[in-house]
C-alpha cells in the first residue's frame, strides 16, 4: 500500500482516537459497522453526538469557513418531493354502492337437501323467474331466497339472485352472491360474470376485468363481450397509469440513493480532508513530531531522537540513551546473557564499543519483527528493565514475546543478520 496513503490513514485514525464523536457521522455508519464487525467495542459518543456549545473563540478557521458556507435555510431537493399522480380519465357509470344495506339471508350448507326441498327449491326459482319478467325484483328476490334456503348447496340459485341483484343496482349484495356460488362451484360462469359486472358498477375495473375474462372462458355470451368491450380500456388504463408511476418512483429512488452515496462520499471526504489538516498543523506546531515517529522524532524516535535514540551518538552502544519509544539508558557495563561481555555501553561489543563499524543501523531499521516490537509496551518495559539490569533478562527468556526480540538485537550487535 502506498505509504502517503498509510500516513493518511494514521492521521484519520489518531483524530478519531482524540475525538471518538467524529465517528458520529451517519456518513461513516458503514465505517462503524465494519470495526464492531471486527469485535470493536466503540464508544457512546461514536453512535450520538451530544451537542456543546461553544464560543466563537472556539471555532478555527476550517469551522468558520463551514459556517460560512453552510445554507442556514437549505431548499428541498426535488428528487425528495412526493411524486403527485396525474388524474386518471376513465369512462362508465358508477353506481353508489350498497354495503350499508342488510346483507340478504344465506342458506346454512349443514341442512341436509332432500328430494322433496329440491323440488320446492325449483318451484321458487320459477315463481322468481316470472317476477323477474314482470319486472318485480324484490319479489323475485323473495322467492329466491326462499329457494336458496331449501337448496342451500345450489350455486345456480346463488348466481341466479346475485343477477337479480345486478339488475337493482345492488353490487354489493351481489359479489356476496356470486362469492357463495362459487364457493360451491369454483367454475361457475354466472359467478363470475354477475361478480364482475357488479365490480364495474363500483368502478373496480381491474378486478372487473379479471371476473369477466373467467366467465367468458367458461361459457362466453353475447352479454359479457359487452360489459367487457367497457370495462377493458379502463382497466388498461389503470395499469398503464401504475406502471408509469411505478417506473417513476423506481427512477426517483434510485437517484436519491446515488445522490446520498455521493453525498455520504463528500462528507467523509471532507472529514478526512479536515482531520488530516488539523493532524498537520498540530504537527507542525509541535516540531513535526509523532509518537515513535521517524521524522524529528519524540523520545527515543529513530533519526536525530531525544535522547539517546538511535543514531544520538553511537560511540560506546546506546549512552544514557533511549532504545526506541524512549527507553533510558544502555546495558550498562555488565555481562549481557549469551556470552556478551561488557553489555551495550563501553563493554566488550566486537568493534570498539559496540554501535558504529559492527552495527547496520539500516539493518535494524528495516527489520519489521524489531520495528513491531518496539511499538510495544510490553517489549519495551522488558528491554527497559534489562538494560537497567542484565541480569533480569533471565526472567524474561521464557517470555515468547519478549526473548526472541532481545535475542535478535544480540545477534544484530554482533553482526549476525
Amino acid at each position: 500500500m502506498d505509504p502517503s496513503r498509510v500516513g493518511e490513514l494514521r492521521g484519520f485514525v489518531e483524530a478519531c482516537k482524540k475525538d471518538p464523536s467524529l465517528l458520529s457521522d451517519p456518513n461513516l455508519a458503514f465505517f462503524r459497522d465494519y470495526l464492531e464487525s471486527l469485535g470493536a467495542d466503540l464508544p457512546a459518543a461514536a453512535f450520538s453526538k451530544a451537542p456543546k456549545t461553544s464560543s466563537m473563540d472556539d471555532i478555527d478557521e476550517d469551522d468558520e469557513d463551514d459556517l460560512n458556507m453552510r445554507d442556514p435555510t437549505p431548499e428541498p431537493d426535488e428528487l425528495d418531493e412526493e411524486i403527485v399522480e396525474s388524474d386518471l380519465e376513465l369512462e362508465g357509470d358508477i353506481v353508489e354502492s350498497d354495503h350499508d344495506d342488510s346483507p340478504q339471508k344465506m342458506g346454512d350448507p349443514s341442512v341436509e337437501v332432500t328430494e322433496e326441498s329440491r323440488d320446492a327449491s325449483q318451484e321458487a326459482k320459477g315463481n322468481a323467474m316470472e317476477a323477474m319478467s314482470e319486472g318485480k325484483f324484490d319479489e323475485a328476490v323473495e322467492h329466491l331466497t326462499k329457494a336458496i334456503l331449501l337448496n342451500p348447496l345450489s350455486a345456480i340459485m346463488y348466481g341466479t339472485r346475485a343477477s337479480v341483484f345486478i339488475k337493482m343496482k345492488k353490487p354489493a349484495a351481489a359479489i356476496r352472491d356470486a362469492n357463495a356460488a362459487l364457493e360451491i362451484n369454483p367454475d361457475s360462469a354466472k359467478g363470475y360474470k354477475t361478480r364482475g359486472m357488479a365490480y364495474a358498477m363500483l368502478g373496480k375495473w381491474e378486478e372487473a376485468a379479471r371476473d369477466l375474462h373467467a366467465a367468458s372462458n367458461i361459457d362466453y355470451d353475447d352479454e359479457i363481450h359487452a360489459v367487457l368491450k367497457k370495462v377493458e380500456p379502463n382497466a388498461h388504463k389503470i395499469v398503464e397509469h401504475r406502471r408509469k408511476y411505478d417506473r417513476l418512483r423506481k427512477e426517483r429512488e434510485e437517484k436519491k440513493a446515488e445522490r446520498d452515496r455521493l453525498r455520504r462520499r463528500a462528507e467523509a471526504q471532507a472529514a478526512y480532508d479536515k482531520a488530516k489538516k488539523k493532524e498537520q498543523s498540530s504537527s507542525r506546531s509541535s516540531g513535526g513530531a509523532s509518537p515513535r515517529g521517524f521524522p524529528g522524532g519524540m523520545p527515543g524516535g529513530f533519526p536525530a531522537g531525544m535522547g539517546g535514540g538511535f543514531p544520538a551518538g553511537m560511540g560506546g552502544g546506546f549512552p544514557g540513551g533511549a532504545m526506541p519509544g524512549g527507553m533510558g539508558g544502555g546495558f550498562p557495563g555488565g555481562a549481557m546473557p549469551g556470552g556478551m561481555g561488557g553489555g551495550f555501553p563501553g563493554g566488550a561489543m566486537p568493534g570498539a564499543g559496540g554501535g558504529p563499524g559492527n552495527v547496520d543501523m539500516g539493518d535494524i531499521l528495516n527489520d519489521p519483527d524489531l520495528m513491531s516490537a518496539f511499538g510495544d509496551p510490553e517489549v519495551m518495559a522488558a528491554l527497559q528493565d534489562v538494560m537497567s539490569n542484565p541480569a533480569n533478562f533471565a526472567k524474561h527468556q521464557a517470555n515468547p514475546k519478549v526473548g526472541p526480540i532481545i535475542t535478535k538485537m544480540m545477534a544484530k550487535f554482533n553482526g549476525s543478520k
